[in-house]
């Protein structure tokens, strides 16, 4: 059974974890933007990591269930209620067919994200294109329609698994949730073109703070400060772009490229930002300052190590949940 969309929000996509195998022919993988809350979010439910959710950017949706399940809100500290009754985040909700489910709105303290999460037992069911069911709205790929959620829409749930409903109650440790400090620098590599750069140049770029502009999106987020200097100028010969690259187009300013950002592209890279710091980056609003911070490869690898222990304990808390 579907759920019905009465309210659709700022921006409300489905989104599984990405379009892989396909940027050697220039599509670009979507996938959430922090891709750490979705996996935790399916996990909590029992559901598989990868199955589909709906992306939820500073406010809405409003739903109504035509079915029996169990939802849970992760990522961003939005706020959510079910028929009118506030409903946690980080927690394991019943929804009963003509339950109203609504988001309502980015948290009144700075600093707990603008990106949130909505799961629900089963995963959202929309077609399955090119291996994955992530919205790539600048192609009308994947997705509902390969677009943002609109009222009216009736959007399908797959059937989810057994005993799924010994999720309900269950409750993510905070703990386990994934933690950031909202000022810590973004983990960032050299990237391959940092020769392209003055001293002073990287100089600027690694020890000034940045602000993330109203031109953010999911392609890219762009930041304002500081003019980082060329050496050699902005352009090269275009080559390849992964999400976490950070560009340096001619005028100074960098634009750190994210989750629907493009396969290749001719602009020199500074720096890549961690796949953890990225996440980071993406619950940031306009107006959100940012500073970067060399780190190794080494250290980069140790905030997705200790996230997939993390990850490892939540599943086998869910798993020993209620079975007593």
């Amino acid at each position: 059974m579907p759920f019905s969309v009465v309210k659709p929000g700022m921006l409300t996509l489905v989104q599984d974890l990405g379009r892989w195998g396909y940027q050697s022919k220039g599509l670009t993988v979507s996938g959430p933007m922090d891709r750490f809350s979705l996996r935790m979010g399916n996990v909590m439910l029992g559901n598989d990591e990868n199955d589909a959710a709906l992306e939820v950017s500073f406010f809405g949706p409003e739903v109504i269930f035509h079915d029996e399940r169990c939802v849970a809100l992760t990522g961003a500290g939005l706020e959510m209620n079910i028929d009118g009754v506030p409903a946690s985040p980080w927690t394991a909700h019943s929804v009963r067919p003509g339950s109203r489910l609504a988001v309502t709105g980015l948290p009144r303290d700075p600093g707990r994200g603008c990106r949130a999460y909505l799961c629900v037992s089963g995963g959202i069911d929309v077609p399955v294109v090119m291996g994955s069911r992530s919205t790539f709205t600048r192609g009308k790929i994947g997705g509902y329609e390969g677009r943002a959620l609109a009222a009216g829409d009736l959007v399908d749930m797959r059937d989810p698994k057994p005993l799924w409903r010994r999720s309900a109650g269950f409750v993510c440790p905070p703990e386990l949730r994934p933690s950031r400090t909202w000022d810590e620098p973004l983990h960032t590599l050299e990237g391959p073109q940092i020769g392209a750069f003055t001293a002073e140049g990287t100089e600027t770029f690694w020890n000034e703070t940045f602000t993330v502009t109203n031109e953010s999106d999911r392609m890219g987020y762009r930041l304002d400060g500081p003019q980082i200097e060329h050496e050699t100028g902005a352009d090269i010969v275009s080559d390849g772009i992964v999400p976490g690259a950070v560009q340096v187009p001619g005028g100074g300013k960098p634009i750190v490229l994210m989750s629907d950002c493009q396969t290749t592209g001719g602009y020199t890279k500074i720096a890549v930002v961690s796949t953890w710091s990225a996440a980071s980056l993406a619950q940031k609003m306009p107006g959100e300052k940012v500073r970067f911070n060399r780190v190794s490869e080494r250290e980069a690898a140790g905030y997705l190590i200790k996230f997939e222990e993390d990850l490892r304990q939540l599943t086998e808390r869910r798993a020993t949940f209620r079975s007593r």
